[in-house]
């Protein structure tokens, strides 16, 4: 006999403005505690020390991460003048100093450099994996390592506030797998300076902003009243970039079996008119109810990822 899973079983997504001072772990552990829900994951860690958009998926909204983690993010941050850190953040240990501080004008004219596709390589204080190790991990214990360059986009970089000549605020649109203590890091250098992150706050990940956020707070008084599905967002939310195929109910049926299920041409056509080059991937819906992940195929969608909602 199959053992009962733990929980309820919850589907959705859940856009959480993550508070200072709070793991991405334990973000995950209290919302799933909120809802009881039976599984949860996150797209795309903060640090403690940031703050802002932390997508949150439970139950079935888990197979649908990877989605996520792919799409562009925007963040506001400070930079303190003068200091930089092991961290690259306000939390490390001091490495340099300088008295060097850069007007705004000088800053917005170092910018250009650092929007478009550009070389970075990630801080030493990361969850990349190094020999089968965190590189945090190895940092902390002192370790010796250089992590490769690699190719990031950076969609838009500017400055919005100077409040005095030590700190400078931007904020930044920009694709997977950049780091925002690195370009702190590398302007500051660029400028002859040192620097490092003073605040940092995610405010968009792909379709999950600030607008649609819920805090830690609001979303347990919620709990408390038994209103907890007003914070829950669909499953697709996450699939918004992905073609959706509104299929009968006989497909939907061939689909939750894992079985393929033919196109008309007409049907064809219209998504490879609205996929983007060299992508297959398609949602299939039952009306409001999403069915699968498929991958279209000589006029044929086949099921990837299939989803037990109801």
């Amino acid at each position: 006999m199959a053992r009962r899973k733990k929980g309820d079983a919850v589907s959705g997504w859940l856009c959480l403005d993550k508070p200072y001072d709070l793991t991405s772990t334990t973000a995950v552990s209290r919302v799933r505690r909120a809802f009881n829900a039976q599984k949860g994951g996150h797209a795309g860690t903060l640090d403690p020390l940031a703050t802002g958009i932390l997508p949150i998926a439970l139950g079935e909204a888990t197979k649908t991460v990877p989605f996520l983690m792919d799409a562009d993010k925007a963040y506001r941050f400070t930079i303190a003048w003068g200091r930089d850190t092991t961290t690259l953040d306000r939390e490390g240990e001091t490495t340099g100093t300088s008295d060097v501080r850069p007007t705004r004008e000088q800053v917005e004219a170092a910018l250009p450099a650092f929007i478009g596709e550009v070389d970075q390589v990630p801080p030493n204080f990361s969850a990349i994996k190094v020999d089968g190790e965190r590189a945090y991990d190895l940092a902390r214990d002192g370790v010796e390592f250089e992590l490769p360059t690699r190719k990031v986009v950076i969609h838009d970089l500017k400055v919005v506030a100077q409040a005095d000549a030590d700190h400078v605020t931007l904020e930044m649109e920009c694709g997977k797998g950049t780091y925002v203590r690195a370009v702190v890091r590398d302007l500051a250098k660029a400028l002859g300076t040192c620097g490092h992150v003073a605040e940092l706050r995610r405010t968009r990940v792909g379709g999950f902003t600030e607008a649609t956020s819920i805090s830690l707070e609001t979303l347990e008084n919620l709990s408390y009243e038994a209103r907890l599905s007003e914070a829950l967002l669909p499953v697709e939310t996450a699939l918004d970039d992905i073609p959706a195929l509104a299929v009968t109910d006989e497909d939907a049926f061939r689909l939750a079996q894992g079985r393929a299920i033919v196109l008309l041409p007409r049907q064809v056509e219209t998504l490879k008119a609205e996929l983007p080059p060299g992508d297959r991937t398609v949602s299939a819906m039952s009306g409001d109810r999403l069915v699968a992940l498929c991958e279209m195929r000589a006029g044929r969608l086949n099921p990837v990822r299939v989803f037990q909602l109801t």
